[in-house]
């Protein structure tokens, strides 16, 4: 019995399954019998009956016809009792030629050079004499009814007288022909497409969600309260825009959106730069940033007293000293519970209305990892999100038990997520081996990023001394894994992160740093640490999420 492609082909009429069954009983071990195949290309779609491949024979493409058929200057066939014009000759050799050219043009065919292809008519049905021909038809290239018991040595024939000075196809030929002609390229499975459309579901509910900044239109001063993932960054930029451009009863404002951290400033401006000018606040960054803007100093990161105590003193007193046209109408302030006590004062008098102006912030308190931490002197009307969009439900569960209140999961199925034991080892080399295994499975480097809990990556180090801290920043948009610190990656996320607790947990917010770390990743998470440190910090419930044992 031959190869036969499929094995079990089904047929749109009998005639053809008849000299398929007649040419499965007949060929020989080594030929090939490809059934109902169709090929389209730039000219039309062909669709070839058969198709016998015969190493060291040849090969044909065959066009059954079955029924009544004949010649009356031209084929006719009869169909439903209408006679019908066909062009059997033409399928046949327009669908041998669409094959070859087909095969050649494949990249496994490589350098061999051309085989000979031929083509036949069969008939299984009807009668033609033996001195019947036509110029674009032999005799010997029409198999009628009275051939049928000799139609395998007939083929044969057929192949052989229609190679037309080419060479026949040998037995690699034909595996190759077969291999182009119903084997498929192989692929693979691709976290990245997985990636792509969670992002564009999530993408697509964070604008749904987006309608709770209806229910705000008449108020001025919100909070707005989320775990990770729930889209307050998000959220804060759509109503930066609405406010700047102006709402349907409001007329356009002057708008500044502010954060604390300077990757998540640089994450703000590179969106806000893709918008229509009149959409754009007028002003967004960090709130240092905010106060450099009317003259305040620069400062030492490592002076606490000069960003609790002075930095913000001087900014209230030059806000205050602001012309009208350089206040703001609202201010946004997104991931505002990393902003202390005192630095509310000169955002507030930054408004052109201190007691009425619109103040909008977006707060999770569980994401709260420095020991500042000061509230709005003001009344907020609290407005809760209680979806996570972003993370994936594997994701979202391994941390649910750190977010700040129940959420429901909507991020779609992922990756489970993994926990690898560093006991005894080095956390960083486990990460940075494991960050290897990530790229290898398909995810591209500027979808990968390793953050740490404790002291900082060699690679984030020697970054940041080349570029400078917003250097540094800017990288994380480069097309490469990012080397980062949790504490500086709030309101950012990436499809992949391994997560490197590479500290004890017994400084102060362990728990919190954990909990922003394993919600940046969208996708797939990997947390490499010791599995004592994750109980002594997250506790029993998160160990066994995370399948410690």
């Amino acid at each position: 019995m031959p190869r036969l492609i499929p094995e079990s082909p089904t047929f749109a009429t009998t005639s053809e399954q008849a000299v398929w069954e007649r040419l499965r009983a007949g060929l020989g071990t080594d030929d090939v019998l490809i059934a109902n195949l169709r090929l389209t290309d730039e000219r039309k779609d062909h669709e070839i009956d058969l198709v016998v491949l015969m190493p060291d024979v040849g090969i044909v493409a065959l066009e059954v016809k079955g029924g009544s058929v004949w010649w009356d200057d031209g084929w006719r066939i009869m169909r439903r009792g209408h006679e019908a014009t066909i062009h059997p000759v033409d399928q046949a050799r327009d669908g041998k030629y669409a094959l070859r050219e087909y095969v050649e043009r494949d990249e496994r065919w490589g350098s061999r050079t051309r085989v000979a292809w031929s083509h036949a008519v069969v008939t299984p049905y009807s009668e033609f004499g033996s001195d019947f021909a036509l110029p674009d038809l032999p005799r010997w290239a029409l198999h009628d009814k009275g051939d049928q018991d000799h139609l395998v040595g007939r083929l044969r024939q057929n192949a052989q007288r229609m190679t037309h000075g080419q060479r026949v196809a040998t037995v690699d030929d034909v595996d190759e022909i077969a291999e182009i002609l119903t084997g498929r390229l192989p692929t693979t499975y691709d976290v990245r497409a997985e990636a792509d459309q969670r992002a564009e579901v999530a993408d697509r509910l964070t604008l749904e969600q987006a309608t709770i900044l209806r229910v705000t239109r008449l108020l001025n001063r919100v909070e707005v309260r989320g775990g990770a993932g729930s889209g307050k960054t998000v959220l804060a930029l759509q109503q930066a825009k609405e406010l700047t451009r102006g709402l349907q009863d409001r007329k356009p404002q002057r708008v500044a959106l502010l954060c604390y951290s300077i990757g998540l400033a640089e994450h703000l401006k590179r969106e806000v730069a893709s918008w229509p000018r009149n959409h754009r606040p007028a002003f967004v960054g960090t709130f240092h940033a905010f106060g450099k803007q009317w003259g305040a100093p620069d400062g030492d990161r490592t002076d606490s007293d000069f960003w609790e105590e002075r930095l913000p003193a001087e900014m209230a007193e030059l806000a205050t000293a602001l012309p009208d046209g350089h206040k703001y109408d609202a201010v946004i302030v997104d991931e505002a519970q990393d902003f202390a006590d005192s630095w509310w004062t000169p955002v507030l008098r930054a408004l052109r209305d201190e007691e009425e102006g619109g103040l909008y912030v977006y707060s999770d308190e569980n994401q709260r990892i420095f020991a500042r931490f000061g509230r709005p002197p003001v009344a907020l009307v609290p407005l809760v999100l209680d979806h996570n969009l972003r993370n994936t439900r594997q994701i979202h569960e391994s941390f649910g038990p750190l977010a700040p209140s129940r959420m429901y999961s909507r991020g779609g199925d992922g990756p489970a997520v993994r926990f690898l034991d560093a006991a005894g080892e080095d956390p960083l080399d486990v990460a940075d081996d494991e960050v290897d295994r990530l790229l290898d499975g398909g995810w591209d480097p500027q979808h990968v990023a390793l953050l740490t809990t404790g002291h900082r990556h060699p690679i984030q180090v020697e970054r940041t001394d080349f570029h400078d801290q917003d250097g540094y920043w800017r990288t994380y948009w480069d097309d490469d894994v990012f080397y980062g610190h949790v504490l500086g990656c709030k309101g950012l996320e990436r499809r992949a992160v391994v997560l490197c607790l590479n500290e004890d947990g017994s400084r102060d917010r362990a728990r919190e740093r954990l909990y922003v770390g394993m919600s940046r990743a969208t996708d797939e998470l990997v947390v490499v640490g010791d599995p004592l440190t994750v109980r002594r910090v997250a506790g029993d419930d998160v160990a066994r999420r995370l399948g410690i044992c």
